[in-house]
């Protein structure tokens, strides 16, 4: 038997810790920090295979909740830094058709409903900020946006979904098949056994790459500025006097459409996770009467935040008067009769919701500021 140590703790509190933060650089860092995002969430199980002697079999469910805790990030990042309207829209459709796609599978587990639904979003955002390195996105035209988005659609996702939820195929364990050994199999052995094999794959990889990267130089236009990971780079960020004016129509009231979808959004995830998590309630009309008492009073904080100043310190208090008051409604409502709140869970729910509902009030000004109130509600902005 297997002891836990130390150790394996600490192994376990860098990774999750590392799964709640790196989301956080993606307003700033949007390429590397998805990459690293999509990258960590891959191995995240194998570490701790590898290195600890956890118990794994409740980590699933956290597993997903943190996937869509960095989406959902990366889709208030797209409030932050998109310049190509259509792009954000596409975008926004895209996570939420998805959202609504995981909601019914977790309500009917019908796996093909993930096929339905893909994670197209993830992938269209790469794109974005992959053309983002080098162009300036508001070059794009309507048409190439639209193809980006069908082809990631049809010719990248449909397969993978198909390949992980209907086919239900392990990819390392399919590696290991095609290497001759099974799943209980070492890697070390295996590579020694096939590195010829592996070598040669690679170097037509490698190779196939190299052509690729040409003919990419050929047929793209020349680049609008040089090589640009930071967000706020090249990116044409508001004025003043734009952001002024998107303040004015934020705050002139609480109950306007931006708070109806965070109501939607928040409501969407909760109802996700206390599928996958237990949680206070499970029945989706409780969880949306609660989210918007929740988001009432969140947005409420943040209208009160936003008029004394918006600097990286309030934006900490921001955060901290989110979670405290969350946290408070949870702790109350446990005391109502036939709820039941698992106290871990409860912190770790509490804790994704506020960090996605202060990003949200603080990056959606930048939106309007950015965008016309006219182009996307169809009113203009208030004069500041």
């Amino acid at each position: 038997m297997n002891i836990v140590s130390p150790t394996d703790y600490l192994v376990f509190l860098i990774v999750v810790g590392l799964r709640f933060l790196l989301p956080l650089f993606i307003p700033y860092y949007p390429l590397p920090a998805i990459i690293a995002c999509l990258l960590l969430d891959g191995v995240d199980q194998t570490i701790f295979q590898v290195f600890t002697h956890l118990p794994l079999d409740g980590y699933q469910s956290y597993d997903k909740a943190l996937d869509i805790y960095y989406l959902t990030v990366a889709y208030i990042a797209t409030l932050r830094n998109w310049t190509n309207l259509l792009a954000f829209r596409i975008s926004r459709f895209l996570l939420y058709y998805r959202l609504v796609g995981v909601v019914l599978f977790e309500l009917t587990q019908l796996r093909a409903l993930l096929l339905i639904f893909p994670n197209t979003f993830e992938y269209f955002f790469i794109w974005y900020e992959t053309v983002r390195l080098w162009w300036d996105p508001k070059k794009l035209s309507r048409r190439a946006v639209i193809i980006a988005a069908a082809a990631i659609w049809i010719v990248i996702k449909l397969p993978q979904e198909y390949w992980i939820h209907i086919a239900q195929r392990d990819v390392t364990d399919t590696i290991k098949a095609l290497l001759g050994g099974t799943e209980e199999s070492a890697w070390g052995p295996l590579i020694a056994a096939n590195l010829l094999p592996i070598l040669l794959v690679v170097a037509v990889l490698a190779l196939a790459l190299y052509f690729l990267v040409r003919y990419l130089r050929r047929v793209t236009p020349r680049p609008d500025h040089p090589l640009a990971l930071r967000a706020d780079a090249y990116t044409d960020k508001p004025t003043d006097a734009q952001m002024t004016a998107a303040r004015v129509v934020w705050l002139e009231r609480i109950f306007d459409r931006d708070l109806f979808e965070k109501v939607v959004l928040l409501s969407l995830l909760l109802i996700i996770f206390s599928n996958i998590i237990p949680t206070i309630d499970t029945r989706p009309l409780t969880i949306t009467l609660q989210v918007l008492v929740l988001l009432v009073y969140n947005t409420s904080v943040s209208h009160l935040l936003a008029r004394r100043g918006t600097t990286i310190a309030s934006g900490i208090v921001h955060l901290a008067v989110m979670w405290l008051g969350n946290f408070a409604f949870i702790f109350l409502a446990s005391f109502l009769p036939g709820v039941r709140v698992n106290l871990f869970n409860a912190v770790f729910i509490v804790t994704l919701l506020s960090l996605l509902v202060t990003l949200y009030d603080r990056y959606r000004v930048f939106h309007l500021a950015r965008f016309e109130r006219k182009a996307l509600f169809g009113r203009a902005p208030a004069a500041p």
